[in-house]
């Protein structure tokens, strides 16, 4: 049977590019057959990424079979990943988020959380020696993985470990980081042909703070006004996505990477008081700017409150 590699849903390029490079590992080096898989549409700088180093895009599952065969990367979260996860033989986890609990395997697994900035990062340690096997699109989807993870080190999620990393890959397929992360952002940051709907789920993951249930979106971007200038319809798109998804609330983070600073969209008192509580805000719009977020895992829901 074929070992499936694939992320969360939503896949931002962690969640695309880390399935790409376990699976050549499985393949290549360890003789299993396996498939990188998505859960979802990914990013534009996912599918920048995609296209760049000559991968194909892989393909988009909605569920998994009962007894199917995958590795789970970038989560171990049950609520971000396919329904039937407890049915499928989950063999392995690679993650650099809190444990969540809730996930059922078949038998004993390996696991390996750690914290790191990146999963691309945690696997190219994992693989030892074997690491310096891996071709160049391999070794740039891991360079894509890490420099978007840590926002060009940019983020407070980045660790040593991380930039040497990064720095022994661009130097290995002869990158000049700066530039290549410009490119990165840039793909990014044109979310043009997206829906607002789409926005609010394009990055995004499903948390619940005290009984209220949010879906936490993300937008990274060197274009903020891109994102701001729509910020009537996207806030007019809250209550239906929240409505569809049988959410609470939908929180939209627009993070500009190069000021440092999000801008939080409040729509209504809720989200005031969580602005006000979580990040000691003051709020007198409906929107607020939060200088220095940029990271979700260690900035943002570890403080959500309400």
């Amino acid at each position: 049977m074929t070992t499936l590699v694939f992320g969360h849903k939503s896949p931002d390029t962690d969640s695309t590019g880390s399935p790409l490079v376990w699976a050549w590992y499985l393949n290549e080096v360890k003789g299993i057959d396996a498939k990188p898989v998505l859960l979802g549409t990914p990013n534009t700088e996912a599918q920048f990424m995609v296209k760049r180093w000559g991968f194909e895009m892989p393909e988009i599952i909605e569920d998994v079979a009962d007894g199917q065969a995958c590795v789970v990367v970038d989560t171990n979260n049950p609520a971000e990943l396919p329904a039937n996860i407890n049915g499928a033989d989950v063999q392995a986890i690679i993650d650099h988020h809190k444990l969540v609990g809730g996930l059922e395997t078949k038998g004993p697994i390996d696991i390996t959380i750690r914290p790191l900035a990146c999963t691309a990062t945690i696997m190219i340690d994992l693989m030892g020696d074997d690491a310096a096997k891996m071709p160049d699109n391999i070794k740039a989807a891991a360079l894509t993985c890490i420099l978007s993870d840590t926002l060009e080190f940019r983020s407070p999620t980045t660790t040593d470990h991380d930039r040497e990393v990064t720095e022994q890959l661009a130097a290995d397929l002869g990158i000049n980081i700066s530039e290549y992360a410009s490119e990165m952002f840039e793909a990014k940051s044109d979310v043009s042909a997206f829906s607002a709907a789409e926005l609010c789920r394009l990055d995004s993951k499903v948390f619940e703070v005290d009984g209220t249930k949010f879906r936490v979106g993300v937008l990274e971007t060197t274009a903020p006004k891109m994102i701001l200038d729509r910020k009537d319809e996207l806030m007019a798109s809250f209550e239906d996505v929240a409505k569809e998804d049988a959410l609470d609330q939908v929180l939209l983070f627009v993070v500009d990477i190069l000021n440092e600073e999000a801008t939080l969209f409040v729509p209504n008192d809720l989200v005031k008081t969580v602005a006000e509580k979580s990040f000691g805000a003051t709020v007198t719009g409906d929107t607020v700017v939060l200088p220095g977020i940029m990271s979700r895992k260690k900035q943002i829901i570890p403080n959500l409150a309400v």
